[in-house]
């Protein structure tokens, strides 16, 4: 199971989340959210080891800026968490990995998925709200049964340490990744490192189990 760590935006607290050594850390360019990373400076992510994933998340943005911030951070993975078409995903894939987001409920048609396959490289099942992600709520995730594609996916929406350990029972063969946000964090963009030093133990037991039983 793959970890991302989403909504880093202070150079220490950046640092200390790389230590854990995550597979993704994400950076948010929307400036509508609280993890907005603004002003951050490219030397705050100059020194996250080659093998962690950057991921600059963006939502609706234009394509122009995407490739400059790509340029500027060092991105080699973006998530695109707005209503992005899958000819705009397409477009960046000689350059970077794809994530595509969507807000999922029980009503969610993952139809509409179809379009984005060979367009993107993954999918997050992100919780639908009225915005853009960010909820710390929970989607049922008995509804991902009804996904049938071969895209593997992230599954994002107020995972947190109250619930981390029920993620065992989800067993999609295209689950991929978990994101870690918002119920790690002392306020809005500073993680707390002891909370995602549990969390990384738990999945990293999980695996250790469904190796043993494979």
């Amino acid at each position: 199971m793959k970890i991302k760590v989403c909504g880093l935006k202070h150079p220490e607290n950046i640092q200390a989340v790389a230590a854990l050594q995550p597979d993704y850390m994400g950076f948010i360019c929307y400036g509508k959210s609280p993890r907005y990373i603004d002003v951050l400076h490219a030397d705050a992510l100059a020194s996250i080891p080659a093998f962690i994933h950057k991921t600059g998340v963006f939502v609706n943005e234009d394509a122009e800026t995407i490739n400059l911030l790509i340029d500027k951070y060092g991105f080699d993975t973006i998530q695109l968490h707005g209503d992005e078409s899958p000819e705009f995903g397409k477009a960046f894939r000689n350059r970077v990995t794809v994530i595509k987001a969507f807000g999922v409920d029980n009503d969610f048609d993952f139809g509409k998925l179809d379009n984005y396959v060979n367009n993107v490289d993954y999918f997050m099942f992100d919780t639908k709200t009225s915005g853009y992600g960010g909820s710390g709520k929970v989607f049922d995730w008995d509804i991902l049964n009804k996904y049938t594609l071969g895209i593997p996916f992230f599954l994002s929406g107020g995972i947190s340490l109250d619930n981390i350990n029920e993620i065992k029972n989800i067993t999609h063969p295209q689950f991929y990744a978990v994101d870690l946000n918002s119920r790690f964090e002392t306020e809005p963009g500073v993680k707390n490192i002891e909370k995602l030093e549990t969390a990384f133990d738990i999945i990293k037991k999980q695996d250790i189990k469904n190796e043993i039983r494979s």
